[in-house]
């Protein structure tokens, strides 16, 4: 049994900085760096593509819509042909930084809302897909299981690949609860470690009316911005390889 831990980093801009990338970059597999839509700017683009090089961590883009003062978590209606441009902008930013550290963008992540809608709008799901397969059929796309996303990318021939969520909570149809509502998101670094545990071996996740929901996954994501993420990320990963799980990336 084998599991990929994937943080989301690089999401500073400026002299702001969100989350401890160094630290979370000494525990995941993959790391999605943002691409400098919904967070991120050159210096942060390359200092962190560089850290990651070091560890030999594998780098995706994460892209998302261009919205930095909501941090890509406001659903925005962009038309398809420009999201497809977009896409392609971000992930090709963030490769050039990664050449750079001698290495390269190993895949493609979605960020925020637009991972959300796209679990549900075909139209940009296609838009989504079309700019990966223009950049580089060959990358792995990363996505919720049984979202457009993923069907439509792995009918346009792209590497599909299912994640599961660390530290957000579901409903009882799969999808993440929204962040607007309570318990959106779960901070207890027992209880995350616990719940991955569970998804990666039994394939199970309790869902927030308490049914049990099933989940299959490739990649467990721990969000860099979270409270505590690097405690967080620290348990699940000691928790992973007690159980005898194969800790690696996907790619």
């Amino acid at each position: 049994m084998r599991i990929d831990l994937n943080s989301d980093l690089g999401e500073g801009f400026g002299v702001w900085r969100l989350g401890d990338d160094e630290a979370l970059l000494d525990i995941v597999t993959s790391a999605n760096v943002a691409c400098g839509f919904h967070a991120g700017d050159p210096d942060t683009l390359r200092r962190t593509c560089a850290l990651a090089a070091e560890r030999d961590i594998a780098i995706g883009a994460q892209v998302g819509y261009r919205d930095l003062a909501g941090f890509g978590r406001r659903a925005i209606d962009v038309p398809p042909s420009t999201l497809t441009n977009e896409v392609i902008y971000q992930i090709a930013a963030l490769d050039g930084f990664a050449r750079v550290a001698g290495t390269r963008v190993r895949y493609v992540k979605p960020h925020g809302a637009l991972y959300n809608r796209i679990v549900h709008d075909e139209v940009q799901a296609a838009a989504v897909t079309a700019a990966v397969r223009a950049y580089d059929a060959s990358l792995p796309v990363l996505g919720l299981p049984g979202s457009a996303w993923l069907r439509l990318a792995a009918e346009a021939g792209l590497a599909t690949v299912e994640e599961a969520f660390a530290d957000r909570a579901y409903t009882p149809s799969a999808t993440l609860v929204p962040r607007s509502q309570p318990g959106a998101l779960i901070t207890d670094p027992d209880q995350v470690a616990d719940r991955v545990v569970r998804m990666v071996t039994d394939g199970k996740v309790t869902a927030n009316d308490g049914s049990d929901v099933c989940v299959t996954a490739r990649s467990v994501c721990v969000h860099g911005d979270s409270p505590g993420a690097v405690e967080m990320a620290r348990r699940v990963r000691t928790a992973i390889v007690a159980n005898g799980i194969t800790l690696e990336a996907f790619v």
